[in-house]
């Protein structure tokens, strides 16, 4: 017995011999015979390139979600880019390479290019050139696109996986993942997640190809592999498997009960989404409303600045859809970790505390007020609240504040109606914002805790970076008593208050939120059964004064 230790990145266990991801080989042509005939060549693979991405993204959404498939949709754009085309082109005609060459020099030189870049989102387009190049090479070399299929059940390792290859992979036999390499942000993660494949990353050398073929255990929670496990050991995981199958059979009867604990307390549940599609999700899964509606998406998913007519046909979906349920809109987030060249943003040594969020948006009027019009007038199609993100003074959400009232204003006299009853709320995500929330509260009519950026501002640590391990610590004694400030400030100035970052899916805090009084969880569609449960097997009478005791100075 063999047993390995990773990192989990998707829960669940697995239980099937283990087997390696083998990728088709390119012969190499060194120089060309003809620049002209090697650039059509090239442009006739970027063509078929390109066919094969639209298929995949609409593989991804059907197969995973529609954030999965903004993957592809990447992709797509990253392939049209004028200055890597730019650039094969170049090697082609001036270095005399061949078209496989070009394409395999340039994409090298990008991707290193990517990787020796400080902030984390471009960092991660390191993954996204290399999966293009490879598809490029692939088709150039006359090859076949090549899907794995297995007989029976395995688990698969490989060094690690690019986007493509995970989606088009024969999931009806794949029961897990195991990787040398990967990270938890990392594409393969983010899709077996969103697949409901179990997955271990971080491997490394322990991971040894003569392992092929061996019986194995992935246990995606806690990151631990075994190999070659004993029959006690085999018994005890499959009872494991067993029960977990039972529990997501029978959570499935929670959908249409309140999310109410033993003592009577109830919270809504909520929903995190990024785009329109994401909508039947929230459905599917009986979430109670949109706690956070990522309005960036439509931004990063453009090669320019969407329109206001494009911007307030997606709001009007979502809006329409959810059939009067709350619909919480973010307005847009850009900056720190989500960068877009358009934008013209200048480069900063530390975007996350630069220029980002409400900050971009109060600096850009014309750009502010577009967002602005086109949620109000997607407003008279449902429950619309609207929240800064980013906030940590008051003058700020004054501004803000200003901003909607001029907007309503312009849309009266234009005779384009709107709802005059839309909440405007803010996130908590600064220790700031916290700390001075009984100000703040005074100006909303809402607040929702951001605590993927709340962690990351009040540890200093940043949240991409995944070396810190233990210093990186969402239920430090520091934060929790922050949002406590928070929530005692709104309910004193009569406001409600969610949590709507990672945190709120975390189910060792839910009898904590509970107890400090959180209004509203905002969690991805997924989470909602499991969390309805944990709020219902709650008596917060049993726990409240301990767990305010705790979170009391003194």
């Amino acid at each position: 017995m063999i047993v390995m230790q990773g990192q989990g990145v998707s829960s669940g266990i697995a239980i099937a011999p283990i087997a390696f991801y083998k990728r088709q080989s390119v012969v190499e042509e060194k120089t060309s015979v003809c620049a002209d005939e090697e650039w059509q060549r090239f442009c006739t693979a970027s063509q078929k390139a390109q066919s094969e991405l639209e298929r995949l993204t609409e593989k991804a959404r059907q197969e995973a979600g529609e954030e999965a498939s903004l993957l592809f949709e990447t992709h797509q754009m990253m392939l049209d880019d004028e200055d890597y085309r730019d650039a094969i082109e170049a090697k082609i005609k001036e270095d005399k390479l061949s078209a496989i060459m070009a394409v395999q020099a340039v994409t090298d030189q990008f991707a290193n290019m990517f990787r020796a870049m400080q902030d984390s989102y471009m960092q991660a387009r390191e993954a996204d050139i290399k999966d293009i190049g490879m598809r490029l090479i692939r088709i150039l070399s006359g090859q076949e696109n090549h899907r794995l299929s297995f007989e029976e059940s395995v688990i698969l390792a490989a060094d690690d996986l690019a986007p493509s290859e995970t989606i088009q992979l024969d999931k009806s036999k794949i029961v897990g993942f195991l990787l040398s390499g990967g990270a938890a942000a990392g594409h393969t993660a983010i899709l077996a997640r969103t697949m409901g494949i179990p997955a271990v990353i971080g491997l490394g050398k322990s991971l040894l190809s003569s392992y092929e073929g061996r019986m194995a255990i992935l246990d995606g929670g806690t990151g631990s592999v075994i190999v070659e496990p004993n029959e006690d050991m085999l018994k005890r995981y499959r009872e494991r498997k067993k029960q977990d199958a039972e529990k997501q059979s029978w959570m499935q009867e929670l959908k249409g009960k309140p999310n109410r604990t033993r003592d009577g307390h109830e919270v809504r549940v909520y929903c995190n989404i990024s785009t329109p599609n994401d909508v039947h999700a929230v459905m599917a899964n009986d979430g109670g409303g949109i706690g956070l509606f990522r309005s960036e998406f439509l931004y990063l998913n453009s090669d320019d600045y969407p329109t206001e007519e494009e911007q307030f046909e997606a709001y009007k979906s979502v809006l329409a859809d959810m059939a009067g349920k709350r619909v919480i809109i973010r307005t847009c987030d850009i900056g720190a970790d989500k960068q877009i060249d358009y934008f013209g943003l200048p480069k900063e040594d530390n975007p996350a505390m630069g220029m980002r969020a409400l900050r971009i948006s109060l600096s850009r009027p014309l750009f502010f007020r577009s967002q602005l019009r086109a949620l109000y007038r997607a407003s008279v199609f449902g429950r619309l609240g609207i929240m800064f993100p980013m906030v940590t003074s008051v003058w700020e959400v004054r501004e803000a504040k200003k901003c909607c009232e001029s907007v309503k204003q312009e849309l009266k006299k234009e005779g384009i109606p709107y709802k005059n009853d839309v909440e405007l709320g803010i996130m908590i995500e600064t220790p700031a914002a916290a700390l001075i929330s009984d100000k703040l509260a005074k100006e909303v009519d809402f607040f929702s805790c951001g605590t993927n950026d709340l962690v990351q501002y009040t540890l200093a640590c940043d949240r991409q970076n995944h070396d810190l391990g233990r210093f990186y610590d969402p239920h430090h004694l520091s934060l929790l008593r922050l949002i406590k400030l928070a929530t005692d400030n709104a309910h004193q100035n009569g406001i409600w208050i969610g949590i709507c970052g990672e945190l709120a899916a975390d189910t060792a805090l839910t009898e904590t939120f509970l107890a400090m009084g959180i209004d509203e969880l905002s969690v991805s569609p997924r989470f909602v059964l499991p969390l309805r449960q944990a709020v219902r097997d709650i008596d917060t009478r049993i726990s409240r004064e301990k767990i305010l005791q705790e979170l009391s100075y003194g």
